[in-house]
């Protein structure tokens, strides 16, 4: 009976060992979970380790599944990369101001979290942060910048006021997404922001934006037109790759620079406006420049500028290079009583004046 009791105690002493556990997972990082409530606690002074493909190496992978709240309390700095990975049964995460960064795939694939708010102490994404997280639906951001929006989002977003950032692979392959609107604090889109969302047929650059990241819209199929403000300096690599729906483009006269394979495989142009009176540098790496699909279609430029594009290299590949006709985006900023500018809901922007519409570029619509 001894022995029978001795070994009862000690089944019940490992169950518990097991059901409540505590160790390190930094230099100066430990955690605790209590099985009874699924909480895990991560305290302590500086960063969350990180972690690789193997699953072994987080110590709580044992009862990840298990995991229902993750408290990171005041003091923790980083969260380490694929951290939290594959933790499905997770619902609800506390991060404090003292995180300031946030490593690739922490909660990669915890496909039972709906939401997370993110503080603005974080100035640091990596990639794929909440890739799989197919239950996440409300935005996460904070004023730097907004992250990570489900695949299957689908319809109209607006993005919240006070963001400044949309980040590298925010709306990534959000095939459903068919517009979006942003607001006039955001300063720039990073890498690969709406690569891919081919539902996507109305976006307006606002004038705070300053800068267009690499694939930014690469294989965005359903724009039609875009219009890219004076506030911007420079087009990323391969900005608008592969937008084949893309007839018209309008860039504004910041640019000073685009990068190589911009405009590559849109083969829907029928026009450009370039707007910068100096010709706009184009990366040209590999020999190819900005690539375009046909250099026939009518390049339009201010009027003093045409030479200067005929003689720049990339733009006098161009054969059909013009001035802005007057009646096009010159004529509303002089004369701003009598033409107004119009955009309709498709995102094409038109001038109007004397009751007669038309492009950008100065052509009539008919």
């Amino acid at each position: 009976m001894k022995k029978l009791f001795a070994l009862i105690v000690a089944i019940c002493a490992t169950t518990l060992a097991w059901a409540d556990d505590s160790g390190s997972c930094g230099s100066n990082v430990t955690y605790t979970y209590v099985e009874s409530t699924g909480t895990l606690t991560i305290s302590g002074t500086g960063a969350i380790t990180d972690y690789n493909t193997n699953p072994n190496d987080r110590p709580w992978y044992g009862y990840s599944s298990a995991i229902k709240k993750v408290i990171i309390e005041d003091g923790v700095t980083s969260i380490g990369k694929m951290a939290f990975d594959g933790c499905t049964g997770l619902k609800s995460v506390t991060i404090p101001n003292s995180v300031t960064s946030i490593g690739k795939m922490a909660f990669a694939y915890c496909t039972g979290l709906t939401s997370i708010t993110i503080p603005i102490s974080v100035t640091s994404i990596g990639e794929d942060v909440f890739s799989g997280c197919s239950a996440l639906t409300s935005p996460i951001y904070n004023t730097y910048i907004f992250a990570y929006m489900p695949t299957s989002y689908s319809g109209t977003y607006s993005i919240p006021e006070g963001i400044e950032v949309i980040a590298q692979n925010a709306f990534y392959d959000c095939s459903k997404l068919t517009s979006v609107t942003i607001p006039s604090c955001i300063k720039s889109i990073e890498e690969r922001a709406f690569y891919g969302c081919i539902g996507l047929t109305n976006i307006i650059i606002p004038n705070s934006m300053t800068s267009i990241g690499e694939r930014a819209f690469s294989n965005c199929t359903g724009l039609t037109s875009i219009a890219i403000p004076n506030s911007v300096t420079s087009i990323g690599e391969e900005a608008f790759w592969g937008c084949t729906g893309l007839t018209s483009i309008t860039i504004g006269n910041g640019v000073t620079s685009i990068g190589e394979y911009a405009f590559s495989f849109c083969e829907g142009l029928t026009s450009m406006t370039v707007e910068a009176t100096n010709p706009p540098l184009c990366v040209n790496e590999y020999g190819d420049g900005l690539s375009m699909p046909n250099y026939n279609i009518p390049l339009y430029v201010p009027a003093g500028s045409v030479y200067a594009y005929k003689a720049a290299d990339e733009w006098e590949k161009f054969t059909n290079i013009q001035a802005i006709p007057a009646t096009g985006v010159n004529e509303a900023a002089a004369e701003k009583s009598e033409v107004k500018k119009i955009i309709d809901r498709n995102g094409i922007i038109y001038i109007e004046k004397d009751g007669t519409r038309y492009f950008l570029n100065g052509q009539k619509v008919k």
